[in-house]
């Protein structure tokens, strides 16, 4: 029996991957689509993460969709309304009835005598490996492994008399009223919890081994409020991602062009929400330069208001070992705790662990190089969504979705079934990724290279980009178009 064929077989269910399904709903309505989520349910980070405090760290008229306005009050929201909003959209789109649950992509294979992939997922409950085929490929991943985050072996930790949490695997009935409570970690999720669970807790202890740059951000947009007061949803809705989209794009100019002076201003704007007296310079003042890893902003400043009111307090110091009662620093002292969390950070895993293959040779994602941010050279009919390191990830994953429906359609209008990214002639290649980030640089190995120019760069450049995928050319120096042989004989299966 021949395998079940899709024009377009989307990998993931979250934020990305709903996304990718509405913008082929609306723009090519007659390509058949699929979803394949290896998880149960619709939301992909904000399903998975269910620890205290859990929220989006970019505003939501950034985050959500460009073509979904966010009408909420709350421009940085809690995981659940994020999660309730993705699936408000799918519902919306007619997206939920082409999500096939419980099946993890394994493989896929391009077969370019057919035109089309070879695609293998498994079923998550039954173990059995379905098969099915279609004419392009988009992975809606995300960039980290769902089933394991990073956790460090630590020496010691089998001592420990209380209990170990990672926040990837928060369990449900974890009662921290009145525990003391040591937490791991520097980044958005440390940051995130040390206020959330300060208000219950005894005492909650942030660790870091090294400070990070952490920027209040207001949760209510003032003037998003009032320009939603007197505008249409829609204009009021594209008014503010733009304004929100140059704001940010401002802040990030200036920390990577005038880095001491960007410096100086997050100092300042952290003591000024610091008690009188604060150690800043041991606790908040990182030693590489703002934007070489992701900036932590905190909602009204919430972290800085918790240290301030003693519910809270950071610890800068590395951890020698676990002993019964909690951490023994490297500087000799103790740390009494009744919790610790493991706020260390994600394992990187490139496109949810699938394996690709062209005609039966498995890809090497490291000897490869990116076009545009999301093909891959050599590799026909395949894209993936990643979003901005400096900016809202729906930002990114939006233009990439738009401009794989241009594609797609540019294909169909002039007989194309086939469309292969071509790595750049000359000059040198650097990671996809430039941030410093631990995760990033643990698995700087397992991912594309990016050329020295467009349109093998990537700029993490909102408006640069908007203009290249929307209004660029289709066809240029880093892309090749073909068609396939069809035989009579195979016109029922070969791709259209």
């Amino acid at each position: 029996m021949a395998a079940e064929h899709v024009d377009v077989l989307i990998i993931g269910a979250g934020l990305s991957g709903v996304g990718a399904a509405c913008h082929l709903r609306r723009e090519c309505p007659g390509k058949s689509f699929a979803i394949l989520e290896s998880r149960d349910a619709i939301g992909g980070t904000w399903d998975l993460f269910r620890y205290p405090g859990v929220r989006s760290d970019s505003d939501m008229f950034t985050l959500g969709f460009s073509f979904r306005p966010w009408t909420e009050a709350k421009a940085i929201a809690d995981g659940s309304s994020i999660r309730d909003y993705i699936r408000a959209t799918a519902r919306e789109y007619d997206v939920e009835n082409g999500i096939r649950f419980g099946h993890r992509v394994v493989r896929a294979d391009w077969s370019s005598a057919d035109g089309r992939w070879n695609v293998d997922a498994q079923r998550t409950d039954t173990g059995e490996v379905v098969q099915l085929t279609c004419s392009f490929l988009f992975s809606c991943t995300g960039y980290y492994r769902y089933d394991q985050g990073y956790s460090p072996t630590f020496a010691g930790q089998d001592d420990f008399a209380g209990t170990i949490v990672h926040p990837q695997h928060w369990p449900e009935d974890l009662d921290y009223s009145g525990k003391r409570v040591v937490v791991i970690g520097s980044g958005a999720t440390a940051v995130t919890l040390v206020p959330a669970m300060a208000d219950q807790a005894a005492h909650v202890t942030m660790v870091q081994r090294s400070p990070s740059y952490v920027m209040p951000l207001p949760s209510k947009d003032v003037i998003a409020d009032a320009l939603r007061r007197v505008l249409p949803a829609n204009t009021a809705h594209s008014v503010i991602r733009w304004k929100n989209v140059l704001v940010m794009t401002a802040i990030y100019q200036l920390c990577r062009r005038a880095p001491k002076l960007a410096r100086r201003l997050l100092r300042k704007v952290a003591a000024s929400g610091l008690p009188d007296g604060y150690d800043l310079d041991t606790h908040f003042n990182p030693t590489y330069a703002p934007w070489d890893q992701r900036m932590c902003f905190v909602p009204d400043g919430d972290l800085f208001k918790t240290l301030r009111g003693g519910r809270a307090s950071v610890v800068t110091d590395e951890i020698d070992r676990f002993t019964p009662t909690g951490l023994r620093l490297a500087s000799g002292a103790d740390l009494d705790a009744d919790i610790v969390i493991t706020a260390t950070g994600l394992n990187l895993l490139v496109l949810g662990g699938l394996q690709l293959a062209v005609d039966g040779v498995d890809v090497e994602l490291p000897n490869t190089v990116a076009y545009k941010g999301m093909m891959i050279s050599g590799v026909p009919n395949f894209a993936l969504a990643i979003g901005y390191t400096n900016a809202s990830w729906t930002l990114r994953c939006d233009l990439i979705s738009q401009y794989v429906c241009r594609l797609l359609n540019h294909m169909s209008a002039n007989g194309y079934q086939v469309a292969t990214p071509l790595a750049p002639p000359t000059g040198p290649l650097d990671p996809l990724i430039d941030l410093q980030s631990g995760y990033i640089l643990r698995s700087i190995d397992q991912l594309p290279k990016q050329g020295p120019a467009a349109p093998w760069r990537v700029h993490q450049n909102y408006p640069r980009d908007r203009y290249l995928l929307r209004h660029g050319p289709l066809e240029d120096q880093g892309i090749r178009f073909g068609r396939v042989a069809v035989r009579p004989s195979d016109r029922d299966t070969a791709a259209v």
